[in-house]
């Protein structure tokens, strides 16, 4: 096999080692190689073979099945420790050289991933342009003209070249989702506290979050099965939740902004593209429903309007004020504008977002999912230079409002400029939803972006030569499971019944209509006010009964039960297909006076022939 061809996606690396056709030495020389070559200024530190030896002297004699990410080559953005290598945050006045890798970054070396380099940064995470660093302006590798998105520039540019199978970055008001939208990749920004950020110097210390870029969904999922895990190191820490309803297999509701909400900054393809978006989601199941953005943007506008840039200051404070000079103009204007913040501010500014959450959080009533640009256009790297703030601000209209709520967030490729300054450039989607829905979102990112098609980042590599996204990832993630339970109900909680409700109000969705086995008798039962049906099974005689099987977040299926009125209860049903799953059946007695209407296939059928509702 030729080195310098083979992909570094997770599975072409995993096939490569299982059929012997490579090892790890000779991956990570070739990745060195390849970084070592970059002329993108994607890097503030390439590993040298001295470094990188120790990481893979415990690789030997280790079978690389034993470990979910062996052998895989990853970047580390250089706000995130690795032992031994020195943090700079792309500032070499501010550099120290800590003893201990970050608590992320030692999860990903347990799980055998190697790592190749620290990457370059908008300067203490501020910014997201990627033109803020004493180490070079990161540009572009579709066009070296123009921007790479920021703060995690140099860990896009890595995994969009190819010298890294992922990269982690970090995400405060978009950090990990504009790279990736400009370099053609998958950003993943958690639900804040699954990635601990121990190790990790920070920005906005209670809303940011580590992020994983990287080629496909798939490997942003595996990456984090591996990452995810509680630290009792970290304050902001927390274990991972169950999934609840999985909408990404469909259908599914998705919010889009009015069109007067969007904003495309005379970027006519980018407009475009997000229309193709919409209808792409459509033809996956999904039905578009308009969301009005503008609590969002209000939540948007304090990251930087409001105290939280306080949170940049006291980060750095003894170095800013002892050496301002040593950072960046753009840099040192905003955290300094931190420093005069006060705590009445504070308190004023926490209020008004508690208020504009409760209104935010409305939208999920109505949607399993948002959909928005990324970013509304990009820029060259010379316009971002002349006018740093105002572009840079474009730049997170879609993305601030994301951390300041809670929510989790995947930037996924939804195609390329088709004209303008930036024509042949990757533009980007996001799909934003509430915290602990990283799974689904990744897994509609998936489906999303084979639908799409095209290649992987600058690889060239087509997605569809890489495995889908399916199933849950190992570690914490895997043993949080998906949370729901399902549910075959027959009567009036069949879809826009009268106790249908009872179903929505808890987040619950319809994911089959099938019929039971024929092995039921069918009931219209006496009493009300809203009146019920009741299967029994039977020895003989029976009947098939149309259903429908509800998804159920497990935490809120209990209190659903327990409204559940005698002679009903919750049983095993069986379907025709032959599997069991729960749902309504009814004691045997509870038939005396009631009226048998097997012969009429269903709750629905006995209604349109004019029964009382």
């Amino acid at each position: 096999m030729s080195l310098s061809s083979l992909s570094f996606d997770l599975a072409s690396l995993q096939a490569a080692y299982r059929e012997g056709t490579t090892t790890v030495r000779e991956v990570i020389a070739e990745a060195l190689r390849r970084s070592a070559a970059d002329t993108h200024h994607a890097y503030i530190h390439v590993l040298s073979a001295a470094e990188v030896e120790p990481y893979l002297a415990r690789l030997d004699g280790v079978d690389p099945a034993s470990l979910p990410l062996y052998g895989v080559p990853f970047a580390i953005k250089d706000n995130i420790d690795l032992a031994q290598v020195p943090t700079t945050a792309a500032c070499p006045e501010f550099a120290y050289t800590p003893a201990e890798s970050a608590f992320v970054v030692r999860q990903l070396l347990a799980a055998g991933a190697v790592p190749v380099g620290k990457t370059n940064l908008d300067q203490f995470a501020t910014g997201l342009n990627g033109t803020r660093s004493p180490y070079g302006a990161c540009q572009n590798p579709h066009n070296p003209a123009f921007i790479s998105g920021g703060s995690s520039s140099g860990s896009g540019v890595a995994v969009a070249k190819g010298y890294v199978t992922f990269a982690l970055g970090t995400d405060t008001a978009g950090s990990g989702r504009v790279p990736a939208s400009f370099n053609g990749l998958i950003g993943l920004k958690p639900t804040l506290g699954l990635l601990s950020a121990w190790g990790v110097l920070p920005a906005c210390r209670s809303v940011e979050t580590p992020s994983i870029l990287a080629l496909t969904a798939a490997d942003a999922q595996a990456v984090l099965g591996v990452a995810a895990a509680f630290d009792e190191a970290d304050a902001y820490s927390r274990p991972a939740q169950p999934l609840g309803v999985d909408f990404s297999a469909g259908p599914f509701r998705f919010g889009v902004p009015r069109d007067k909400d969007l904003a495309f900054f005379g970027n006519e393809a980018a407009a475009a593209l997000f229309a193709d978006a919409v209808k792409r989601l459509e033809s996956l199941g999904g039905t578009a429903v308009t969301v009005d953005l503008t609590p969002f943007l209000e939540v948007a506008k304090l990251l930087y309007e409001g105290p939280w840039v306080a949170e940049r200051y006291v980060a750095i404070q003894g170095f800013i004020d002892a050496q301002p000079d040593a950072v960046f103009p753009p840099v040192r204007g905003i955290i300094e504008g931190g420093r005069g913040k006060t705590a009445a501010e504070a308190f004023a500014g926490a209020y008004k977002l508690k208020a504009l959450r409760r209104v935010c959080d409305r939208v999920w009533n109505d949607v399993d999912c948002l959909l928005t640009p990324t970013a509304g256009t990009v820029y060259r790297i010379d316009e971002m230079q002349a006018d740093p703030i105002r572009l840079n601000a474009n730049l997170g209209r879609y993305t601030n409002f994301v951390n300041l709520l809670d929510q989790c967030a995947v930037a996924v490729p939804a195609g390329v400029l088709a004209s303008g300054d930036a024509k042949g450039l990757p533009w980007g989607v996001t799909l934003g939803a509430p915290a602990h829905k990283d799974l689904a979102l990744l897994r509609l990112a998936d489906r999303f972006h084979r639908a799409l098609g095209g290649s992987l980042g600058a690889t060239g590599i087509d997605v569809s030569a890489t495995p889908a996204c399916i199933g849950l990832p190992g570690g914490d993630m895997g043993a949080a499971g998906s949370g729901t339970v399902r549910v075959a109900v027959c009567g009036a909680h069949l879809s826009g019944l009268p106790l249908n409700h009872q179903l929505t109000s808890r987040g619950a969705r319809l994911v089959d209509s099938p019929a039971c086995a024929p092995e039921y008798r069918f009931y219209a039962l006496s009493g009300g006010p809203v009146q019920r049906p009741g299967m029994v099974r039977v020895a003989e005689g029976g009947a098939a009964i149309a259903m429908e099987v509800w998804e159920v977040p497990t935490a809120l299926f209990g209190s659903f039960v327990a409204g559940i009125p005698a002679p009903l209860g919750i049983g095993k049903v069986k379907l025709a297909d032959g599997s069991e799953v729960p749902g309504f059946i009814c004691e045997g007695q509870g038939i005396a006076g009631a009226t048998d209407i097997t012969s009429f296939g269903g709750w629905r059928a006995w209604l349109a022939a004019g029964a009382p509702r």
